[in-house]
């Protein structure tokens, strides 16, 4: 495996009832609070009762902004930035699931910054510092509670950036699984897809003596596997909230990328996709990876018979590490529609039309991947196999 350096700041609350530990946070961060979550679902679940109370016990002043898109934008960031600085703000709390979290990094970041922040979301610039950042998780997905990534769309160029600052890792986050069991179905599968992709991008890598590595995204992927379809039937079901949101808390919050360096590719690809369309982050997940798998394993079939073997159960012995490596493959493809993920580009209204645009935005820094090496041909080639 390669030298690492890990740390990780954030405080994590886990469990029920840890709504509590807010009022300690919120006089130890200021007095001053910018509560920013999405669409108002947290007023109809009583997240947001539960929130506005500790931060009125604590004598908190609350700025809210909502409204926060599924995938995030810079003019949202930009005006958060500018309430930040007229309102004096201490702190920036968000109430939500990665989105939201995402927004509320890059609008910490940009109200201390002294220039337009999409610069620092394109990479011409980093992150000068950040207003200290909380979160009250209310989707199992993304994993952005716990690392110090962003991803932003510019609504106005088609381009949706990831980007990270050390600033931007939360100072404490509060995850509750209760305060996921009326997310509907179909964020719940998003959710879970993604998750199960981060713990993918990472998985593949040419790294050697990663047992233990190998190890923790293969536990996190058997318990997603498992319990995901038992989930989507029971989506009130406040145990297997928890199991699900542990793992897409572990899934990316560094402890699976020590020593290892992943691809990564499939979320460049992705990101493309919604940057045009305006798609679901899991939706476009679940579509584009099984077909890089189509086209990877051909190149390192043993990677994908270690997966099929030890997260699907599928039997190895007499058979070529290719032949096995498709079947998981297959395996992950019939998972995933189990539980009611997409399958198609198509299924999204999604045409050819522009195809080597989006595999153009996938390449603005050139070839992507580490694992297999993508050019603007090949991503294009998959955005085709995917229709």
């Amino acid at each position: 495996m390669k030298p690492f350096v890990f740390q990780n700041p954030t405080k994590l609350y886990f469990g029920q009832g840890q709504i509590r530990h807010l009022i300690a946070e919120t006089n130890q961060l200021g007095s001053r609070v910018l509560l920013l979550y999405g669409g108002g679902s947290i007023k109809q679940n009583g997240v947001y009762d539960a929130v506005m109370g500790s931060l009125k016990e604590a004598g908190a002043e609350v700025f809210e902004l909502s409204g926060v898109e599924p995938n995030p934008r810079i003019s949202t960031v930009r005006r958060g930035a500018a309430m930040c600085r007229e309102h004096r703000i201490d702190w920036v709390l968000a109430v939500g699931g990665g989105s939201v979290i995402d927004c509320a990094k890059a609008i910490a970041a940009a109200a201390v910054f002294d220039a337009d922040f999409w610069d620092v979301v394109s990479h011409k610039r980093s992150a000068q510092g950040a207003l200290p950042i909380g979160t009250v998780l209310t989707l199992a997905a993304t994993g952005s509670e716990m690392n110090a990534g962003s991803v932003i769309t510019n609504e106005e160029t088609q381009d949706k950036m990831g980007w990270n600052s050390p600033h931007t890792f939360p100072r404490f986050s509060i995850l509750d699984p209760a305060y996921t069991v009326t997310v509907p179905r179909d964020h719940t599968v998003n959710g879970i897809v993604d998750m199960m992709s981060h713990v993918l991008e990472q998985y593949f890598h040419h790294d050697e003596a990663t047992p233990v590595q190998d190890g923790f995204c293969e536990s996190i992927m058997q318990a997603i596997v498992e319990t995901a379809p038992q989930l989507v039937q029971d989506l009130g079901n406040v145990e297997l909230r928890e199991i699900i949101m542990y793992c897409g808390t572990m899934a990316l919050n560094g402890v699976l990328s020590m020593g290892v360096t992943g691809d990564w590719a499939n979320h460049d690809m992705e990101h493309a996709v919604s940057a045009v369309y305006d798609i679901p982050h899991g939706g476009g997940l679940a579509i584009l990876f099984p077909h890089w798998m189509d086209v990877a394993v051909e190149q390192h079939p043993e990677r994908f018979a270690q997966l099929a073997e030890n997260v699907f159960g599928i039997k190895s012995a007499g058979r070529s590490p290719l032949e096995v490596g498709k079947e998981g493959i297959q395996a992950l493809r019939n998972f995933w529609r189990s539980i009611g993920a997409p399958s198609k580009l198509s299924d999204y209204g999604i045409d050819d039309s522009r195809l080597v645009l989006m595999a153009g935005k996938a390449t603005t820094f050139g070839p992507r991947g580490r694992f297999i090496t993508l050019t603007l041909e090949d991503i294009a080639d998959i955005y085709k196999r995917a229709l």
